[in-house]
């Protein structure tokens, strides 16, 4: 029985551990523009959102549920773009154990350039948050925020 209970215990531990990112990538728009480019996933998601904004909160559980859904399909790819400052990189870390979030986190650090990578990922994007580009195959195909 006892272990039983180690390995159910060791299966959880690694199940929590690797729901949580160690570290969370500092990125510019072109470094995020050619993750994106770089990806081989036949589907990406790319959502854009902070801790600080509650329509973001609220929709990242459907988030996740369909990242576990699709966990190790190589043909899925799910990137949770943070807007958040990085001097907040302690606040995202903390949410992202609280939330269990299982998909890819990166901070895009380049708030100061935002009026010039926003119109690039639609020219009718304003820079509201959540934000949600989708692409199949490398292309852009559906894009939707909150209006």
């Amino acid at each position: 029985m006892r272990k039983f209970i180690f390995i159910l215990f060791l299966a959880f531990s690694f199940q929590v551990a690797r729901s949580q990112q160690e570290s969370i990538p500092f990125l510019r728009y072109e470094e995020l523009e050619k993750r994106i480019a770089d990806e081989n996933a036949e589907l990406l998601i790319v959502n854009f959102w902070a801790t600080t904004c509650a329509p973001c909160v609220k929709e990242l559980p459907h988030f996740m549920e369909v990242n576990r859904k699709y966990e190790g399909d190589l043909n899925f790819k799910m990137l949770l773009v943070s807007l958040d400052r990085t001097k907040d990189i302690e606040r995202v870390k903390k949410f992202i154990r609280e939330k269990s979030l299982t998909a890819e986190v990166v901070l895009l650090d380049d708030n100061k350039r935002m009026n010039t990578w926003i119109p690039r990922f639609n020219s009718d994007w304003g820079g509201e948050i959540p934000a949600t580009v989708f692409y199949k195959k490398g292309k852009k195909f559906f894009f939707i925020t909150v209006r």
